[in-house]
């Protein structure tokens, strides 16, 4: 069974870096957004088990990513990726229900650590 996990930060060099750094032994079902407006929009589509997100993103941000998803009633597992580590910001992502904040660049075992304490692996 594989897991579905959407990808949304609007570099296209950092969101290959990303699915590579996934654990290789699991099967994913990958879904790619290039701003946080696709993000929602994939999110209205589809259940995705994972969502690995970026905050600096065009037309909609990753705090308003989280923000629809504080509304909804199922929500994916969010592992926050971003350069922007301040402890504000940091406090507001979890406060809006992520799971982990992750600094980039992204290190592969600092994810699988992650996914491990959510239950994923």
């Amino acid at each position: 069974m594989s897991i579905s996990v959407l990808v949304a930060d609007d570099s296209k060099l950092s969101r290959r870096s990303v699915i590579r750094s996934l654990p290789q032994d699991l099967d994913y079902d990958i879904t790619e957004a290039t701003n946080g407006k696709e993000a929602i929009e994939a999110l209205k589509s589809g259940f995705f088990s994972l969502l690995l997100l970026d905050l600096t993103m065009p037309e909609v941000d990753g705090v308003g990513v989280l923000e629809y998803l504080h509304e909804q009633q199922d929500k994916p597992n969010v592992i926050v990726i971003s350069a922007d580590f301040q402890p504000e910001k940091q406090k507001i992502v979890m406060a809006l229900g992520a799971k982990r904040f992750l600094r980039k660049p992204l290190d592969k075992e600092e994810l699988a650590m992650a996914l491990f304490e959510l239950g994923m692996l």
